[in-house]
């Protein structure tokens, strides 16, 4: 069931590519704009890329989350799949993973042209690959909850962003630090095993959490 649903919304998004094209289309307007916006010298946007990419991708994630659930929740279609898969832990999962494959793996394709556009060094870019795979899934587990809990709001869009940027600020500090750390020559790895471990612990929780968010909208 969790692949079946995963192909459906996939299949969905191949319909209505603007809405797959609107995360990665925020993202390379925000960190296309930083540069005319601040300064066009190397040196200064090489400093500040970092958290520059790291603020875009949270941002461009965040955006993707309001309709995670809800297209579903009002139409009827999260019953159906609740009654088939008799799951809504499946259901959860299957819907962080697809919200995942078309909001944070564009962003993983796209950063190294943004490195470049920003002065990033190639040496840094397995850090910043690194920081991105173990990031985005997080902000998509953690996103899912708020999501959940807000699904039955006709305005959700600012509660929602209340809910998860607080808990989004680990992530954006480690992975923008990855990346930063590796720029001034320092070891980086101790702040990819945190975020691998906030990865773990987002994976193992935020689906259950997102059931049972789910599971009272629907009762």
């Amino acid at each position: 069931m969790l692949i079946t649903i995963i192909k459906r919304d996939l299949k969905c998004v191949s319909h209505n590519l603007s809405g797959a094209i609107q995360p990665i289309g925020f993202f390379i307007i925000i960190t296309s704009l930083f540069p005319l916006a601040v300064t066009p010298d190397p040196e200064a946007l090489q400093s500040i890329a970092p958290g520059i990419i790291w603020i875009s991708a949270l941002l461009a994630t965040l955006l993707a989350l309001d309709t995670l659930f809800k297209e579903d929740f009002i139409d009827g279609t999260m019953d159906q799949m609740f009654i088939a898969a008799d799951s809504l832990y499946v259901i959860a999962f299957a819907r962080i993973i697809s919200h995942w494959l078309f909001s944070g793996l564009p962003l993983i394709v796209m950063c190294l042209v943004i490195a470049m556009m920003l002065h990033i060094p190639a040496y840094t870019f397995d850090a910043l690959i690194v920081s991105l795979l173990l990031g985005t899934p997080t902000l998509s587990m953690v996103g899912s909850i708020g999501a959940a809990l807000t699904v039955g709001l006709r305005y959700s869009g600012v509660l929602l962003t209340l809910i998860t940027l607080p808990l989004y600020i680990p992530v954006l500090i480690f992975g923008a630090s990855c990346i930063s750390a590796d720029l001034a020559g320092f070891p980086w790895t101790g702040q990819a095993y945190l975020m691998g471990a906030m990865l773990v612990l987002s994976i193992t929780l935020a689906p259950f959490a997102t059931a049972a968010a789910l599971r009272i909208n629907m009762s």
